[in-house]
């Protein structure tokens, strides 16, 4: 089956399967863009992606995903680090120029340097090659479920110190900054909230931000935390992320100066 850019992929609809363009509440079947020129493993993707429930499309070069992605925006994008014409890190550079879609990297197995270069640029998880569709699935499944949708359990609107988090509207500021956040982080920061000051461990995070166990060799849940760190000091210096040693991550406050405005 060649790999066709420009065209959305849907199972057909066949006599008694259940097998449908809409979920079973009527929903749309969630939009993937695939960016990537392994043309084969477009193909093999997108055979496993559409009996999932997704409708996907492929772009061979970063150009062209860009292009596609202007043209008809996609729920996730899986993007490939190694491309023709404009690396995956340029073009997800220019995609955070414009937009929050959620971006999953793909990268070369042991290529740590790509993983981390991926997250702090905005992506919000990343895959090593060569990987299982079923743990495609897995990541893609994990981070739509940290976009927005069904509404959140409990206040949309947490008010932290100075932080606001509008959980309907997926945004995080401080006053009238936003702190353009990736789903991840938003998350992370979301259950740090949650706990006040006490200490959220590592495996808690990791399971309920980032959607998958903790292992020892990966470091993607430090790298959010560290991106996150860095937005926040950018607007505020009264909260911080700081690490608890041997055990997670937790927020501090410090209080406001008398008289100074709550930033």
């Amino acid at each position: 089956m060649a790999c066709r850019r420009g065209e959305w992929r849907e199972a057909s609809i066949v006599p008694g399967v259940t097998d449908m363009p809409e979920s079973a509440g009527g929903e749309a079947r969630p939009k993937l863009l695939i960016v990537d020129d392994d043309r084969e493993l477009c193909a093999m993707l997108a055979e496993y992606l559409v009996p999932e429930g997704f409708v996907t499309q492929t772009a061979p070069t970063g150009p062209a995903g860009l292009e596609q992605l202007a043209r008809e925006p996609a729920d996730l994008v899986v993007l490939d680090v190694m491309l023709p014409e404009l690396s995956g890190f340029e073009v997800l550079k220019r995609i955070r120029a414009t937009s929050r879609v959620p971006v999953i990297m793909l990268t070369a197995r042991g290529e740590e340097v790509d993983r981390v270069v991926g997250l702090e640029l905005g992506a919000d998880d990343y895959l090593a090659k060569p990987f299982s569709p079923r743990e495609l699935v897995a990541r893609i499944r994990a981070v739509l479920r940290r976009t927005p949708g069904e509404a959140p359990a409990g206040p949309a609107v947490l008010q932290w110190g100075p932080l606001r988090l509008d959980l309907r509207a997926r945004r995080a500021g401080v006053g009238d900054s936003d702190l353009e956040l990736t789903s991840a982080e938003l998350r992370i920061l979301e259950l740090l909230v949650r706990a006040d000051t006490r200490t959220v461990s590592r495996d808690e995070l990791m399971t309920r931000a980032l959607g998958r166990r903790l292992l020892p060799t990966d470091r993607s849940l430090d790298t959010h935390v560290s991106n996150l760190r860095r937005k926040l000091t950018r607007f505020t210096d009264r909260v911080s992320v700081q690490s608890v040693r041997g055990a997670g991550y937790a927020l501090t406050l410090e209080a406001a100066p008398s008289g100074a405005a709550q930033s």
